[in-house]
């Protein structure tokens, strides 16, 4: 089908929520992605921080089709043993206790949410449930998740939202510690806000606040949706400054462009949801499961120094382009922030030249696949500096 019939059913059938780019690509390899006329596009985005292997990735096929063939679907009824190796491989990995098996970040926000205020009411009773999160950041668009945002553009036209969300200021101590009052049950936060521009929150900040929410009995949430799995060199990027948190949550890249996310606990919180609680009808999808699997495997302690290797390659040379004032970001995530041009008219630019890239807020962001190569690298810096000079 050619791209202009794509187009034109594209917007007879889907509801307008998306405003894309004049591109669809049918095939992909590595980190390369080819439209129907086999024009080459290097991805800088991976599906917003998903396909963390690239495309194509033979280990990652064999697994998925295997599953495919042989059980796509059970419901959690059942054991099923796709996913009882991930969650295995996960806790293992993670050093945490137990695993809630979801399809997005979004739901395993949600289900963070509900394992802190049931811990909360199972030793407090009711009245301590609220969630405090932080200005400028992200957790989802389920209406509990796009509450607990604290961005208020994402609220317009959605009241009435659930109660017992607040916002308190990123890198304040001061404000957090008024901010985590006898009513509050968690903390949510981001080691980096990425819709909020790529911004990481200051190692004291993040020390606070494990060190405040552990006194106070708060369980502390890490949303780690777009830095977990790798993204940043480490497993998790709470890895860093040493600060474990109760529950983490994560998704994106785990499924390499399958739908899943995972909410994991500590042993304290392992049994605070029990049967009837909480649930999901696809959660731990066996295919999702088996893909997830493969991701896990790949992310050795060699593959993720290679990831931050690539990063300081991509840092040094995106800091050589002129239009670039900061460069912010850990691994491959990274986010640019310009000099005198909007971040949405260089991304259309790349475009042309071959070049996908993600905004975030006024900021160029880049989330490569993890994998993509070095020579994947090069030729996308050098589409990223000839569409930055043709602005």
């Amino acid at each position: 089908m050619k791209f202009e019939d794509i187009k034109i059913e594209s917007q007879a059938a889907f509801m307008p929520t998306y405003a894309r780019y004049d591109f669809a690509p049918v095939r992909g390899q590595g980190a390369t992605l080819y439209d129907e006329n086999s024009k080459d596009f290097i991805d800088f985005t991976s599906g917003i921080g998903v396909n963390a292997l690239g495309y194509g990735h033979p280990a990652w096929v064999k697994a998925v089709g295997e599953q495919a063939a042989s059980l796509q679907h059970i419901s959690n009824l059942y054991y099923a043993p796709a996913q009882t190796k991930l969650a295995k491989k996960l806790v293992e990995a993670s050093g945490f206790a137990g695993v809630f098996l979801a399809n997005s970040g979004a739901e395993a926000n949600e289900c963070a949410i509900k394992l802190a205020r049931k811990y909360s009411f199972d030793k407090y009773g009711q009245g301590r449930g609220k969630i405090v999160s932080l200005e400028n950041s992200f957790h989802g668009r389920t209406l509990s998740t796009l509450k607990a945002t604290g961005q208020e553009d994402f609220h317009k036209y959605f009241y009435p939202f659930p109660q017992g969300f607040a916002y308190t200021p990123p890198n304040d101590i001061e404000a957090l510690k008024n901010a985590l009052t006898p009513d509050v049950c968690a903390l949510i936060i981001e080691i980096i806000q990425g819709e909020g521009g790529v911004l990481p929150l200051d190692s004291d900040f993040i020390k606070a606040a494990r060190r405040l929410t552990h006194e106070r009995d708060i369980l502390l949430i890490m949303d780690e949706v777009q830095t977990g799995l790798g993204r940043t060199g480490k497993l998790f990027a709470w890895e860093y400054i040493g600060q474990k948190p109760d529950v983490l949550t994560a998704a994106k890249g785990l499924g390499n462009g399958l739908p899943i996310g995972a909410c994991l606990c500590s042993e304290e919180l392992k049994n605070v949801l029990g049967p009837g609680d909480h649930g999901s009808t696809f959660g731990g999808n066996p295919i999702a499961s088996a893909g997830a699997t493969v991701v896990l495997d790949s992310l050795t302690e060699e593959f993720m120094a290679d990831v931050m290797a690539k990063g300081q390659l991509l840092g040094r040379m995106l800091a050589e382009i002129p239009i670039v004032e900061e460069v912010r970001g850990m691994g491959l995530m990274l986010g640019i922030k310009l000099k005198n041009i909007k971040a949405k008219d260089l991304a259309a630019k790349c475009l042309q030249e071959g070049l996908l890239v993600l905004t975030a807020k006024e900021n160029l962001r880049l989330l490569p696949p993890l994998n993509i190569s070095r020579e994947e690298i090069e030729t996308g810096m050098q589409r990223l500096k000839k569409a930055a000079g043709s602005i």
